[in-house]
């Protein structure tokens, strides 16, 4: 379980104009393709969740799954810290943003490779040494990647410098499984700063993952 928890924290992310970030909620839908022996790619989507409402607003962000193993995931963008709820306990585990786990080996950029939801889409591609990451972005979901240039960990900010936008689709290749997460929805909306507030009285601890 602790290479379940480890692999999900570092996944798990109004348009007017280009030059705005994009604030709201976007809906994927996640699918598995199992690497271990003894998991099915349905026990993967039951406990990681086949859907995810993925939240935006400024630096914070909030991620919301339907799995029984965990339930969301949040970026403080205060502090620095992604926080994690597991459905076994109440005290959050966190993880440091600025240790990224992970190295980025080569980096490369195509354009206009697929069509999501009406959003012509560019591709980055990141070879790390955990994997392949594919993301496809379009800029009107732009996002300015200076909020997120000390959110090392997952490969975040590598990813945010080269497309400075949210993606609507994303391959995620790990020691367990592929992961493969595409928008259904984009609603851009004006959200409450409330949201991304962890709950009164919550506990927290380091993540030991």
């Amino acid at each position: 379980m602790r290479k379940i928890v480890l692999i999900l924290t570092a996944l798990f992310f109004t348009i007017t104009t280009f030059s705005q970030n994009f604030e709201g909620k976007i809906m994927y839908t996640n699918t598995y393709k199992t690497k271990n022996t003894k998991i099915t790619d349905q026990q993967w989507s039951t406990m990681l969740g086949a859907t995810q409402e993925y939240f935006i607003k400024g630096g914070d962000y909030k991620s919301v799954t339907n799995g029984t193993f965990v339930q969301w995931q949040q970026y403080s963008n205060t502090d620095n810290k992604l926080y994690i709820k597991m459905a076994n306990s109440e005290t959050l585990l966190w993880n440091d943003g600025s240790i990224q786990g992970d190295e980025v080996l080569k980096v490369e950029v195509n354009k206009k490779v697929i069509e999501i939801l009406g959003y012509k889409c560019d591709e980055v591609i990141l070879t790390c040494t955990s994997g392949v990451q594919k993301y496809y972005f379009n800029t009107k979901l732009s996002v300015n990647p200076k909020l997120f240039v000390k959110h090392k960990f997952g490969n975040w900010a590598d990813y945010l410098s080269k497309s400075k936008s949210l993606p609507l689709k994303s391959i995620i290749d790990t020691a367990q499984f592929t992961l493969e997460s595409i928008a259904t929805e984009v609603k851009p909306t004006k959200l409450d700063p409330k949201m991304f507030e962890l709950p009164a009285g919550a506990k927290t601890a380091k993540s030991p993952y």
